[in-house]
């Protein structure tokens, strides 16, 4: 069973998240049904096999109705809403001595949108880019993509799409120290980074042949250590098994699933209540 304080999710999720003002009212509580989505995220089970009955007692419903409060959410941008309002009210968390982006390619299992065949997984994936704190903790995130494009497609698009999200939390990010292995090295991508008052402490790639002239650029190995915080990150987003393979057909899902799970990271680690099964 999940364990999760009704008044947390009171407090911290249900004012972000919209309401009808017309037709029928949900005729269990709110809470209830951000409970069940939490659920399937932490357990990745299938929406119809959701417990109904211990996740709502005497007040059975369908499964259908916890889906359909899910995708309302996503559709309307509700996820994002409670992401940007959790960092926002969080930033004392956040420790910006240096900040870290990374790729992060999924398994698609049932196809869909931004879903392409990518040859190293020998699988169809999705990708998105992620930005975190030097602790790990989740920043920022790119829309997904086709897993048969690299991490640097549409790269100025993705990260103006990242720096949206800092600016809506009111986080600041001028002059960061911004760690990224050497899949980012390109120059495009390094001249955006100083437009925005963002040091790039990018790994060289060697076999890039357009960027030879690396002693333009600084590269501090000590700082560059640091990136690696990132892989905790993954691990923690790995602790919900809904993300571990994608099954969600529509983009929107997928994102707002992520979006979900960075404000459930940050809270967990807030307020100490914890998520068990």
């Amino acid at each position: 069973m999940l364990k999760i304080s009704k008044k947390v999710i009171t407090a911290k999720f249900i004012p972000h998240l919209s309401r009808g003002k017309r037709g029928p009212k949900c005729s269990v509580g709110l809470w209830r049904i951000v409970r069940a989505i939490l659920y399937r995220l932490k357990t990745g089970m299938q929406w119809r096999q959701l417990p109904m009955r211990s996740l709502f007692g005497r007040n059975l419903i369908v499964w259908n109705t916890v889906y359909y409060y899910f995708q309302k959410w996503c559709k309307d941008g509700s996820w994002y809403r409670l992401w940007v309002a959790v960092l926002e009210h969080n930033k004392s968390m956040l420790n910006l001595s240096s900040i870290a982006l990374d790729g992060s390619h999924t398994i698609a299992k049932r196809g869909g949108q931004a879903v392409a065949y990518q040859g190293r997984k020998k699988a169809k994936t999705s990708n998105m880019l992620f930005l975190t704190d030097k602790n790990g903790l989740p920043l920022a995130c790119s829309k997904p993509v086709s897993g048969n494009h690299n991490d640097l497609f549409e790269i100025e698009k993705m990260m103006l799409i990242i720096i949206q999200t800092l600016e809506d939390a009111k986080v600041n990010y001028k002059d960061l120290f911004m760690n990224a292995d050497a899949g980012f090295d390109c120059k495009k991508l390094r001249d955006l980074c100083f437009k925005l008052d963002i040091i790039p402490n990018f790994d060289f790639n060697k076999r890039n042949s357009s960027n030879q002239d690396y002693h333009r650029y600084a590269f501090d190995n000590k700082l560059y250590t640091e990136r690696f915080a990132v892989e905790r990150t993954n691990a923690w987003l790995d602790g919900f098994k809904n993300l571990i393979i994608r099954y969600e057909t529509n983009a929107k899902h997928w994102l707002g699933l992520h979006y979900l799970a960075f404000a459930t990271i940050i809270l967990r680690k807030k307020t100490k209540f914890i998520i068990k099964l």
